[in-house]
């Protein structure tokens, strides 16, 4: 069976159907490109009798793009066959493109990447217009560029600017926003009527050609030469590397393939695109960001550390205990997903002040026109705000999300704990405390489990899902599907003092504070943050976070740890924080003021005083960019070895998806365990023992690393 399905009609319209045997989307694989090559021939013979060409799919989505699994298998050696390759794809679409007939694109469902570049090859483009339906060229997210053409045709179509945020940032779009901007021509209301409308068309349009192909195409918007466009483009690289901090070779890229491309005609332009790819696919940053945000990823929302053969549940109401910013945000996560929320709090005042979090957030969506006020208003109306814990009646699930104070955690557990429905299972937002340490204060410590959501919830994608020493696996089976019911992405770790996120984020944040009580320049340490790829430098984070919560953090586990008969090892951070919030009264950023100043109108800024309290000048000045940005990266992955050496990481997959959307470890590098494999194992260990001879034991290599290091075997 063909992956392209070949009929013309009695009108001499030929539709081609792309339907990829074996497979639930249509990918650019071996198959395709063969079916791809004997179509663009059989055109070829064909053309007389021809009148036109419609391209559809058979499958649900239009086309899903590039074949992930071939692309991740390239390797530098392969670059030329590689080249070659896509070259001759390219080749095939462009003789359609050019066969003289008119093409149109029936796009019955998504089109992303090379699907997209399919449609754009096309003269004319109709879309069935639903909002499931999405359009776009996200191959930057995975550190590729477009490579069938997108970085060619679609600046060409829309100009260079209004390309750019689709080619530069992966942007996405419904089938009307499309429309709007000019990548399609046409809505349709169904199949029928898109399969009619492209008839039309082609009936209309007896001879076509490409606007970019006849005498006289001038880009819209202008050209690179052009005045205005050359203005801007003059400036588009500083204010590119601003954003991307020189981490992420891909935009740059896509720039240059679109700026060098639009000066030359647009069939050496399309080569001129596929260097690039070529470069892109087997470098290393695209290795680490296909392997973790596509292969990990999907991994893990199949369900690879959900516990097998338990039933999906379903939940339907869910307690909330604390209407703080956090309890308010995961009470807006749940309530939009269609599940009745309540939201309990000390008084009934409290808690409608964390039900009108969920109002705001709900009126911005309003006011943009992403939500209807109909659907606004019923998901408020799955809100009960109250302050009587007779309402939690028959919840399913109970998360407590109080005050990171034991005492006060187990009380709240207690009075809540029997409301819950028989089957019920209680969870806990805690992020440091043990969940076997609090499943104390319940009676039913089986059913009991951590859910540790990240501030703030409406925007942050990562759920970490503690497993407690009594936790049962239909307990964690059961949290699992309730994360992804929200749609969040869930990472499954074993108790530990912090776990995993709280243990690793802890690791960053004290070094940059370290770095500081050892004189190094505030402004360097931020920079050295943002430069290694941390999307805020570990001062800033500091203040969001806040200096007194730190402190009370280290001194509950202090508590516990001493309670226990065990010792506290204090770490360099501790006296600088310490001495901003006990002799300076700087506490964060929410009491006026911490490692920056936030001033009521302009942008936050370092406290001047920090260079008189804290700067050694000498030691500033020669301090090694390169040794702040492997501190901040190499703290953090070798504390994630710790997790996995001690059993805390149950996968590689969890190590780095918790990473990076967990506490923003630089997504370039694919994540914490990541970061080592594309460093090499041996020589991330011969580093650090180099900082660790530097700036002590806590850069000391664990076991485990150790261990992969003598045969330079990556972690997997």
């Amino acid at each position: 069976m063909s992956a392209i399905g070949y009929t013309i009609d009695s009108d001499k319209i030929l539709t081609l159907t792309i339907d990829m045997p074996g497979q639930s989307a249509n990918t650019m694989n071996g198959d395709f490109r063969t079916a791809l090559s004997e179509t663009a021939q059989k055109i070829k013979t064909d053309i007389d009798v021809l009148s036109g060409i419609i391209i559809t799919s058979a499958k649900k989505t239009f086309f899903a793009g590039g074949d992930l699994n071939e692309l991740y298998s390239v390797t530098r050696a392969d670059a030329a066959t590689f080249e070659h390759m896509v070259n001759s794809l390219k080749a095939d679409i462009r003789a359609i493109e050019t066969c003289g007939k008119p093409v149109v694109a029936a796009i019955n469902g998504s089109a992303l990447g090379g699907g997209l570049e399919i449609c754009l090859a096309c003269h004319h483009r109709i879309a069935l217009d639903r909002d499931t339906i999405q359009l776009g060229l996200p191959e930057v997210t995975l550190g590729l560029l477009p490579g069938g053409g997108g970085t060619q045709r679609l600046p060409r179509m829309i100009g260079l600017e209004a390309a750019f945020p689709y080619l530069m940032e992966g942007k996405k779009v419904s089938p009307k926003a499309a429309l709007k901007a000019g990548i399609i021509d046409a809505l349709a209301d169904s199949p029928d009527d898109m399969m009619t409308q492209a008839r039309a068309f082609i009936r209309a349009s007896p001879s076509s050609h490409q606007p970019w192909d006849q005498k006289g195409f001038r880009f819209p918007g202008g050209a690179p030469h052009h005045p205005a466009m050359a203005q801007k483009l003059a400036i588009a690289p500083a204010m590119l590397k601003q954003k991307t901090k020189g981490c992420y070779p891909a935009p740059e890229r896509i720039l240059s393939a679109a700026v060098e491309g639009a000066q030359v005609d647009y069939d050496n332009g399309d080569k001129i695109e596929t260097r690039y790819f070529t470069e892109l696919v087997v470098g290393q940053v695209a290795k680490n960001m296909t392997g973790t945000f596509w292969f990990q990823l999907n991994a893990i929302k199949a369900g690879e550390s959900r516990p097998q053969g338990i039933e999906k549940a379903s939940f339907h109401r869910v307690g909330v205990l604390g209407a703080g910013m956090m309890g308010a945000g995961i009470a807006y996560a749940t309530a939009t997903r269609g599940i009745e929320v309540v939201l309990k709090d000390v008084s009934t005042e409290n808690a409608t002040k964390g039900k009108h979090y969920s109002e705001g957030l709900l009126s911005k969506k309003v006011s943009r026109g992403r939500l209807a006020e109909k659907d606004k208003a019923a998901t408020l109306a799955r809100i009960t705000a109250t302050a009587d814990a007779s309402d939690l009646q028959d919840c399913d699930l109970i998360i407590e999300a109080v005050f990171e104070d034991s005492g006060l955690k187990a009380n709240v557990t207690q009075e809540a704990e029997p409301k819950m429905a028989s089957n019920g299972i209680f969870a806990s937002n805690t992020s440091t405390i043990p969940i076997s340490q609090l499943a104390k204060a319940s009676a039913r410590p089986d059913h009991f489990i951590g859910l540790h959501f990240f501030s703030p919830v409406d925007k942050m994608q990562l759920v970490e899902i503690i497993v407690g020493e009594q936790t049962s696996d239909d307990t964690l089976a059961r949290a699992f599907d309730y994360v992804q019911q929200i749609g969040k992405i869930p990472i499954v770790v074993n108790d530990s003092r912090g776990f995993f996120t709280s243990r690793v984020f802890g690791t960053f944040v004290n070094e940059g504070v370290a770095m500081l009580g050892e004189g190094i320049h505030p402004s360097s340490i931020e920079n050295a943050g943002l430069l290694a790829g941390m999307p805020v430098g570990p001062l800033a984070i500091c203040d969001e976070v806040s200096l007194t919560l730190i402190q009370h953090i280290r001194d509950q586990s202090r508590k516990d740890l001493e309670a226990a008969g065990k010792a506290w090892k204090a770490h360099p951070a501790e006296a600088v924080v310490d001495t901003l919030v006990n002799e300076h009264g700087r506490k964060g950023k929410a009491a006026g003021g911490g490692f920056y100043d936030y001033p009521a109108s302009g942008k936050k800024s370092l406290w001047p005083s920090l260079e008189s309290l804290f700067v050694d000048q000498a030691r500033a000045k020669n301090t090694s960019l390169q040794d702040l940005k492997d501190r901040i990266l190499f703290i953090q992955a070798i504390e994630t070895v710790r997790c996995l050496e001690e059993g805390v990481l149950r996968t590689v997959e969890d190590a780095n998806i918790g990473s990076i959307f967990g506490i923003g470890f630089a997504p370039w590098t694919g994540g914490a365990i990541q970061f080592i494999n594309q460093y090499g194992v041996r020589a991330f260990v011969e580093r650090a023992k180099v900082l660790e001879d530097s700036f002590g034991e806590r850069f000391a290599a664990p076991a485990l690393l150790l261990e992969k290091a003598e045969t330079d075997t990556l972690f997997t």
